[in-house]
């Protein structure tokens, strides 16, 4: 008998995403399982059963998805998951929370590949400004960005200790360098800018973190991306389509959310089809996820 694709979703939260529901469906798993309210301390005995009752072959037809919010909890979740893995008895697994992984890796390939096409260079040395930073998107994209040798600050409209705090424990995790800005005041945010080749708008849907008075500031700037599709954009001037679109009076390139969304979902569901095709178990977190996102902006010339 043929092994029905089974996909254990695990979130510390109190219910799991409908989109990553939806998307885990659409890759081609038949039976999907929430569990909701896990804690780390509980990914070892949920992977162990997940992967003992199938045999060895049974393997290939399981995996596991790592969901919530918290982007430093779901890279613990993952590592503990894979550590619980007792060879033969493997499974793939990948993380994704609230679809920062995915998102903060389309973001910043989007980003690289404009830096390319409009202006001949890379993200090395390059400053990042990340408007709205502090969140989940925000801070995977300034790990992603500053392993490619970016200057980046996380910049939070609250205050400065809060984004310094941002920054410090994501640093910490992650092995990088980061420094946080508050940007909460015209002058502050606009000083900010000045200095900022790339912009990048991670903040809520509908808060609009980069005014067009704002981009008068600006000069320097060779791309500025938002990933908000909820007007008001994030970043005024950059419509929710565009892709590497010249900006009204500068000489950078806007990439809007929905560029920046079909890339990301197309990474989402890519990774989840390896883990469903995979011999061997993948173990897939935000730097497999750039990975696919290079690979998928390069596949279009």
């Amino acid at each position: 008998m043929e092994r029905s694709y089974i996909l254990h979703m695990f979130t510390p939260g109190k219910q799991m995403s409908p989109f990553d529901i939806n998307m885990a469906v659409d890759a081609g798993y038949q039976v999907v399982v929430p569990y909701c309210g896990v804690s780390l301390d509980e990914i070892t005995g949920l992977t162990q059963d997940a992967i003992f009752s199938r045999g060895p072959k049974g393997v290939k037809a399981t995996g596991i998805f790592i969901g919530g919010r918290d982007v430093m909890l779901a890279a613990d979740m993952l590592a503990r998951a894979r550590k619980a893995m007792v060879p033969p008895f493997e499974v793939s697994v990948i993380a994704d929370p609230s679809g920062a992984y995915t998102t903060a890796a389309a973001l910043v390939a989007c980003v690289e590949r404009q830096l390319g096409v409009a202006h001949g260079t890379d993200l090395t040395g390059k400053r990042v400004l990340i408007l709205g930073g502090t969140g989940t998107v925000g801070r995977i994209a300034g790990v992603l960005a500053a392993g490619l040798g970016a200057q980046v600050t996380l910049a939070s409209h609250r205050d400065q200790a809060n984004a310094e705090r941002a920054a410090a424990e994501t640093a910490q995790r992650f092995g990088c360098s980061l420094r946080g800005a508050g940007t909460g005041d015209e002058a502050s945010r606009r000083a900010a800018l000045a200095e900022a080749d790339v912009v990048l708008a991670t903040a809520a849907a509908g808060v609009q973190v980069m005014s067009a008075d704002d981009r008068a500031h600006a000069a320097g700037l060779l791309v500025a991306a938002d990933v908000n599709a909820v007007p008001p954009e994030g970043i005024a001037g950059v419509g929710v389509m565009d892709n590497g679109k010249p900006i009204a009076g500068m000489r950078a390139v806007g990439i809007g959310a929905l560029a920046v969304g079909n890339v990301k979902y197309q990474v989402e569901n890519g990774l989840l089809v390896a883990m469903r095709n995979a011999d061997k178990p993948l173990y897939l977190g935000f730097a497999e996820a750039f990975d696919k996102a290079r690979e998928i902006l390069a596949a279009k010339g």
